[in-house]
């Protein structure tokens, strides 16, 4: 089509009825609509059976104030469109929907947290585009799905209001109890089978179920370090037997909390060290069996996975990693959106930003590490093959939908690049791309996903 967007005009009362569509000749024409018949028009999960009358030399569509309250449909607003022939329904789009762990009604700067820049970006961006978002939180869900309340963005500001289900969701949900309510897995049900909508990033991956999925696959364990579920002390002495250091991290934890690094001294001397928000935490054991006693209370709250420690490059003593940032776009093909480098505080044995890591690019980071010239080449495209080769893994192996995944990725002493975690709700703040854009990339990548989800 040489046009993508159609501009809302909306009736007053009595001027249209409610059942009837007035459209341009040219939309008319180019969208190859049946000009003598009933079809359906469509936006997310509300439809409404309609009659289309044509109108020379107009640029654009009219609906009546009461289609344009059932829709959520402002004056003025522009929204892509496209003819479903088969079902002969005229779909407006696409309608992305943001599901968040809570919001700040009493925060108009701030109304959804840390998120508030990324969920403003991908508004502003949807209306450029031609699409359309909200922002939605599990409390919302428990009133009513059909219709949703939901906070969209207008005239520069923010207003709660009722829209229909939108057609493709984006899961960026924080907790897992949040993502486990009764009322978020039904909401996610019904999308799917009632609305034949979409849900990218439906669930969290956990370190467990990510390496043994990702062994089914030969291509890639050359990225995996060896790494076990902790279930017992034979576990432990086996794997302190065979590494010098070794990591325990919570299968199911994020930003850093709860890893543990054991370091093997000598024969029967052990060093731990702990994450805490004052820094490390250092003990020492004479006996492998005395640190596994005092660990195993925290094996009984929580899962942990034992992982073969890595001599990871350093810039000035301090370990460096790197988070791949990798979605899928308009073609529904994973690509790489960006790669930072993160470089430990001197007080932390872990990278991440809340840590106190700081970012780079992988040039900084590969000028200034200790890497001989040879392991330092070709560094950026190596880190982007393994990254998408991951996630093509991930998706072949688990079933569930993903369109954005965060790839924590090491490169040893010798330059080899290993796989440290998926994250499959990667943090909007950490992977920015260190350059000042309106939009950042993975907002506009979002959309391209959305819009080839909904057949845009």
């Amino acid at each position: 089509m040489s046009k993508n967007k159609m501009t809302i005009q909306v009736m007053n009362s009595g001027q249209l009825k409610d059942d009837v569509l007035m459209l341009g000749e040219t939309w008319v024409k180019q969208l190859k609509l049946p000009s003598q018949k009933l079809f359906t028009l469509r936006f997310g999960s509300e439809q409404r059976l309609i009659t289309l009358q044509t109108v020379p030399r107009y640029d654009g569509m009219r609906i009546s104030a009461v289609l344009a309250r059932k829709f959520a449909l402002e004056n003025g607003q522009s929204l892509q469109v496209t003819y479903q022939a088969s079902s002969e329904t005229l779909i407006l789009g696409p309608f992305i929907g943001v599901l968040i762990s809570r919001d700040y009604p009493h925060a108009p700067e701030k109304p959804f947290g840390q998120i508030t820049l990324f969920c403003k970006e991908l508004a502003e961006a949807c209306q450029a585009q031609g699409a359309m978002a909200c922002v939605f939180t599990p409390e919302h869900l428990e009133s009513s799905f059909s219709p949703l309340t939901a906070w969209v963005y207008h005239n520069r500001s923010w207003k709660k209001t009722q829209v229909p289900i939108p057609q493709i969701i984006n899961n960026r949900l924080t907790t897992r109890k949040s993502e486990n309510k009764a009322c978020v897995q039904q909401f996610m049900h019904e999308v799917k089978t009632k609305h034949n909508g979409a849900i990218f990033n439906e669930k969290f991956l956990d370190k467990t179920e990510v390496f043994d999925a990702l062994k089914k696959d030969a291509s890639l364990g050359r990225f995996l370090p060896e790494s076990h579920a902790l279930r017992n002390y034979a576990t432990l002495k086996s794997m302190c037997a065979k590494y010098a250091v070794v990591f325990l991290k919570p299968a199911r934890g994020s930003l850093g909390k709860g890893i543990i690094r054991i370091t093997k001294l000598n024969d029967h001397n052990y060093q731990t060290l702990v994450t805490t928000v004052n820094g490390t935490k250092r003990q020492h054991y004479t006996r492998l069996a005395k640190l596994f006693s005092t660990i195993s209370g925290k094996l009984s709250n929580n899962r942990y996975q034992i992982q073969q420690g890595l001599t990871l490059m350093e810039n000035s003593g301090r370990p460096v990693d790197f988070r791949a940032l990798v979605q899928k776009n308009a073609t529904g093909k994973w690509t790489l959106t960006s790669i930072v480098a993160r470089t430990a505080s001197n007080q932390q044995f872990v990278s991440n930003l809340a840590r106190g890591g700081t970012l780079s690019t992988v040039k900084d980071a590969m000028i200034r590490s200790n890497l001989t010239a040879n392991a330092k080449q070709d560094m950026y495209s190596k880190l982007k093959q393994a990254s998408l080769q991951i996630a093509q893994g991930i998706d072949t192996q688990i079933p569930a939908h993903f369109g954005e995944l965060g790839i924590d990725l090491a490169v040893d002493q010798s330059g080899r690049i290993w796989l440290l975690e998926v994250n499959s709700k990667p943090s909007k703040n950490d992977n920015t791309p260190l350059h000042d854009n309106k939009t950042r990339p993975s907002v506009r990548k979002m959309i391209e996903y959305a819009k080839y989800l909904a057949g845009f």
